[in-house]
């Protein structure tokens, strides 16, 4: 008997403990989904989703799906997973007050400002925290538990230990563990990934990645010309895994994937589910996972296994090169014969999928209404939702008796505008039908009780929500005081680096546990020296972060990582907000110093007339970086084995702790796109963008700004500074002190630059 069948036992009187959460990228799709048997679908509009490529939804496809889905005991989730730009929120607003009048099951959301102003305004909207707010450790949890967060989509790269102990800590908390288990593969962390972003201007954290990760580069040492691209991530066989392990919802990815591909999918995962809640033997594979489009599978993140067999050198569809190597083919005639199998089976896939759904009617219910009555007699009023045996019907009168027209009568120019509003996202007024009522008249005043009382019936006995209105966003405002400079480093500072008027960050490492004892050590040394912490701390070494914290009690950090946000918050060190919270709006900020922030760094994706409308509450600082290496993608994998190869064909813990190492990229067609992979000691491996990020502009074109921010790590690109650490320290003070010349000489100081997202921004 399985560990777990106890708490099954006690806790899920269905037929299984998990939701099988399909993707829908357009109506078709969420369809497939529900004929396939999925209990859950995540679905966007065409606004404010992060998958911005997908077919998506209308507000009207939207409802008729709702309905679609609770009709076969299905949910849907809205995506609203991106940060959002200050201009957005009057209409996500407009939105949200739609949603919270509707049969919504929850929303996906990643965005800091949102999470706050959702929960604060709409507590009724069950509230999901997305792949891209980047889960991995129990501080997070806690953080977003504060918004009322009732589920979490974990970090893909965690394994199955990792997801183990968050899902015991959540389920303590009642915050539910969701895990991707099918689908493509990102060999970023999600949330921190901004090659697409820094290359056009299309973030992937607003829903637009171009997907570089999948281009050809120039052909690698190691003989590879798809370095980044991942296989697909597949969990198929370890499903009894996952829940030993506690996860509750199982994500298959797919928005931009077709309907046919969608019903493949579900129904192999519904059939493994089933099998495993009625005790029987899973199956280890499943020949139709291989038939719709794939890159192969591998799950090497879940079961802990980094190597080189999750990269497959060919982004494109994978299928007929498995079922040709699992056959021993390998001549062209074998192989071509095999693709035309395969596309006969696809053909009848999707025939198959076409007839599945072709019963399932999204479309608005029709209403039809029908109004009768006589001379002094109440008026008789029947309405009829829907269509033949599904029909239901609401049968009403009047209070008062029909009377004699004068000026109107009950005809349809009269009727029509009292009773449109019956037609909303779920139904559709048919042409009124009235009997015997000419030269009658009703009070419209009773006419429009009569329609609450049906508007009530159609909306099962709810009242509807009166709207909220949108809270006004914190508003920029000029910073009177002296600017201040905050620096990074990750070296030991010189003495008289340590003696600059300064905000002094020592970056720490991600694999931070092993180094522990060495940085409590060196910040006890240097008491003016302040931890930084990284966007990623796992495990033990996320359990060394909140050690240091409690042992050192900084009087100020500044992190990446909102777990260790939540320590601080609860020892009350102050904290600042790094740049990889992806800052983008006013209410963002706010949501942060309601939980200790003292201050935040704003995005560098954003252009320098997007900072300008981002408004900080009172009190509350506002930085910008000025000057930094361009970290575009952080990855747990090993980017360096796939550019300049590795004797080690798979990961160890050692790996992360002991190498150093340092390659370049360029892409297959255009040199000039060049990107550099730095592996430092203690950290995962990271691309840079080939320059530094330089804007001495951003002090006078920001008057919010507070704190400039440079970061001095030693990352080798082709930016090369003329000046030492010191010296340049003093010159973007003077640049901040308002030192007319300073500009000047650091433009001058610091060659081969770029600030091409300051100039072009994002969409």
């Amino acid at each position: 008997m399985r560990a777990f069948d106890s708490f099954l036992g006690a806790f899920f009187m269905s037929s299984t403990q998990f939701e099988l959460l399909a993707p829908g990228g357009d109506i078709d799709a969420i369809k497939a989904a529900i004929a396939a048997g999925a209990d859950a679908v995540y679905c966007g509009l065409d606004k404010f989703n992060a998958r911005n490529r997908a077919g998506n939804l209308d507000w009207v496809q939207l409802n008729g799906v709702i309905r679609l889905a609770h009709q076969h005991r299905c949910k849907i989730f809205l995506t609203l997973n991106i940060v959002m730009l200050p201009r957005e929120f009057a209409q996500l607003w407009k939105l949200l007050n739609q949603l919270n009048n509707s049969d919504i099951d929850g929303v996906i959301v990643q965005d800091y400002g949102l999470f706050m102003l959702i929960q604060q305004h709409f507590p009724d909207l069950d509230l999901h925290a997305s792949t891209q707010a980047n889960t991995h450790n129990t501080g997070q949890i806690d953080f977003l538990a504060h918004y009322g967060v009732s589920r979490v989509n974990l970090s893909r790269e965690l394994d199955i230990d990792e997801i183990t102990a968050l899902a015991s800590y959540g389920a303590a908390r009642n915050v539910q563990m969701e895990v991707f288990v099918h689908g493509s593969y990102c060999v970023g962390f999600s949330g921190l990934c901004y090659l697409s972003s820094h290359h056009n201007g299309a973030s992937g954290n607003r829903g637009r990645c171009s997907q570089p990760c999948r281009d050809a580069y120039q052909q690698t040492p190691s003989g590879l010309s798809y370095p980044l691209n991942m296989k697909d991530n597949s969990a198929f066989a370890d499903l009894a895994k996952l829940a030993d392990a506690g996860v509750y919802s199982l994500k298959i990815e797919g928005r931009i994937k077709q309907a046919h591909y969608v019903y493949s999918v579900v129904d192999q995962w519904r059939q493994q589910i089933d099998a495993y809640a009625d005790n029987k033997p899973l199956a280890a594979h499943s020949d139709l996972l291989y038939t719709v489009f794939n890159r192969d599978f591998s799950a090497g993140y879940l079961n802990g296994n980094l190597s080189r067999g999750m990269f497959i050198d060919n982004p494109k569809d994978h299928s007929a090169h498995h079922f040709a190597a699992r056959a021993g083919v390998s001549d062209f005639s074998g192989f071509k014969q095999i693709k035309t199998a395969l596309h006969d089976v696809k053909t009848d896939i999707i025939n198959h999928v076409e007839q599945a759904i072709a019963p399932l009617d999204s479309q608005p219910l029709p209403l039809l209404l029908n109004l009768s009555g006589q001379l002094g007699q109440p008026l008789q009023l029947t309405l009829i939702r829907g269509r033949g045996a599904d029909a239901t019907v609401w049968q009403g009168q009047s209070s008062s008796g029909l009377i004699a027209a004068d000026r109107y009568q009950l005809d349809d120019a009269t009727l029509a505008p009292i009773f449109n509003p019956l037609n909303d996202a779920n139904h559709q007024l048919q042409a009124l039908q009235l009997d015997g009522l000419t030269g009658l008249f009703l009070p419209f005043a009773e006419l429009a009780t009569l329609r609450q009382q049906m508007l009530l019936w159609l909306r099962g006995g709810k009242a509807i929500k009166a709207e909220v209105a949108l809270p006004a966003a914190p508003q920029p405002q000029r910073f009177s005081g002296d600017k201040q400079l905050a620096v990074i480093i990750n070296q030991a500072p010189s003495a008289e680096l340590l003696a600059e008027p300064v905000e002094l960050y020592y970056q720490l490492p991600e694999a931070l546990a092993p180094q522990l004892t060495q940085m409590q050590a060196l910040f006890a040394e240097n008491p003016q020296l302040l931890p930084c912490f990284p966007a990623v701390l796992i495990g033990a070494n996320f359990s060394a972060a909140k050690t240091l914290l409690e042992t050192v009690q900084p009087a100020k950090i500044l992190t990446h990582n909102s777990g260790v946000a939540a320590v601080a918050e609860q020892l009350g060190i102050a904290w600042i907000a790094g740049g990889q919270f992806n800052l983008l709006n006013g209410y963002a900020l706010a949501a942060l110093q309601q939980r200790g922030a003292v201050g935040a760094v704003l995005s560098s994706e954003l252009s320098r007339r997007q900072l300008q409308g981002i408004g900080a509450p009172a009190g509350m600082g506002v930085y910008f970086s000025l000057f930094h290496p361009q970290a575009l993608l952080s990855s747990r994998q090993c980017l360096l084995r796939q550019v300049i190869d590795c004797r080690k064909d798979t990961m160890t813990p050692g790996c992360l702790r002991k190498c150093a190492k340092r390659a370049e990229l360029r892409h297959g067609s255009n040199s000039e796109r060049r990107y550099i992979i730095d592996k430092q000691r203690g950290d995962n491996n990271v691309i840079y963008a080939d320059k530094h990020y330089l804007s001495v502009a951003a002090v006078a074109d920001l008057p919010q700004l507070s704190h400039g921010l440079i970061d001095l790590r030693q990352i080798e690109t082709t930016t090369q500074v003329a000046l030492e650490p010191v010296a340049l320290v003093r010159l973007f003070r003077s640049l901040l002190a308002g030192d007319e010349g300073a500009a000047a000489r650091l433009t001058d100081a610091i060659s081969n630059h770029c600030q091409r997202q300051y100039l072009q921004g994002i969409s």
